[in-house]
């Protein structure tokens, strides 16, 4: 039995602790009081009441989980000051928990050596494990074959199929993007991408085109692929409205192009979203809140995705690492740039 958690000597019961006390192996009882699925309900249950008993708290659940270990883990991203890899960042970091797992934070800074010596550096310091953030959602090399920790690689999918990748899913974000503008009445579609060598535009190009072939509605026009900026989506437009005047909707394949596409939008006299619908992605705030009217746009939800790639380098430490690459859902955030038609 237990010793009571006030008596004196007595030690913080661990997370081994509650694993036999109900029974289960130490990776199901960190399932169970993590909420993770494929739990059963009776199992769950008793290992909250093994916890109950142990006066284990949630909050020792990482300290539990590494035990014997080094308590550290390393965060490796290429882009540090970039606009997508500071979220994801912050969301692994909110999963590690604070103060119960030490975080050494490298940028590479997509240097392929400095990534080499910082990796090096962070298993010299024996980390438990990597998350290796990507600047793009393009594939990248997997680190070195003598990395002998878990790595998760986390928004650029690794290329070699039996790493673990957890990355936006962008071929249904493109998808998500049309049907919305579909629910609000439009019918005369185009899409203004961004560079086409990135996986991100082709992607989401190739979800919204299923989408549009689903309802029965052809595109207007091709798809313009060209740069990430404000300029280009001014240039585009203006092509576009030249070409297909009867345009009621343009998605942009980011919030820079959609400000450039609303800016033509106006100075040709049409009234967003009343004449034409512009829906943009990544859901950049600074632009989507400072646009006249503001700017619909896709989340693609890096907060959580970091938390995914956290949790699941939790579990591969814990010897139940995933492979291939796993798409984290995004989400549409409504403004006023795509209100329904009357």
């Amino acid at each position: 039995m237990a010793r009571p958690s006030g008596s004196r000597g007595a030690r913080t019961a661990t997370l081994s602790d509650v694993a036999k006390l109900a029974g289960v192996s130490v990776a199901t009882a960190s399932k169970a009081l993590n909420g993770r699925n494929h739990v059963h309900a009776q199992t769950r249950a008793r290992v909250l009441d093994a916890a109950a008993q142990l006066s284990f708290s949630p909050n020792s659940l990482a300290r539990g989980l590494l035990a014997g270990r080094s308590g550290t883990v390393g965060l490796l991203t290429s882009d540090l000051v970039g606009r997508f890899s500071l979220p994801i960042l912050m969301g692994a970091e909110d999963a590690f928990g604070a103060g119960q797992v030490s975080v050494f934070l490298c940028d590479a800074r997509g240097d392929a050596i400095r990534e080499r010596h910082h990796v090096q550096a962070l298993v010299s310091r024996r980390v438990d494990g990597l998350i290796v953030v990507g600047s793009s959602t393009d594939p990248r090399p997997p680190l070195a074959d003598a990395v002998d920790v878990p790595v998760v690689y986390a928004y650029a999918p690794s290329e070699d199929p039996e790493d673990l990748s957890i990355v936006p899913d962008n071929v249904g974000a493109g998808r998500m993007a049309v049907e919305h503008l579909i629910a609000c009445g439009r019918t005369r579609i185009a899409h203004i991408s961004g560079d086409r060598d990135y996986s991100a535009a082709r992607d989401r190009v190739a979800g919204a085109t299923a989408a549009l072939d689903d309802a029965g509605l052809e595109p207007v026009g091709q798809v313009s692929y060209g740069t990430w900026s404000e300029g280009w989506g001014r240039a585009a437009a203006g092509i576009l409205l030249d070409r297909h005047p009867e345009v009621d909707a343009v998605l942009c394949g980011s919030d820079q192009v959609a400000r450039g596409v609303m800016d033509t939008l106006r100075e040709r006299g049409r009234t967003v979203p009343d004449d034409v619908a512009v829906m943009g992605f990544d859901n950049w705030e600074v632009l989507t809140t400072g646009a006249r009217p503001q700017l619909t746009s896709v989340d693609m939800n890096l907060e959580e995705l970091g938390r995914t790639a956290a949790r699941a380098l939790f579990d591969a430490i814990d010897d139940e690492h995933d492979r291939g690459v796993r798409t984290m859902r995004c989400r549409v955030v409504l403004r006023g740039s795509t209100a329904p038609l009357n």
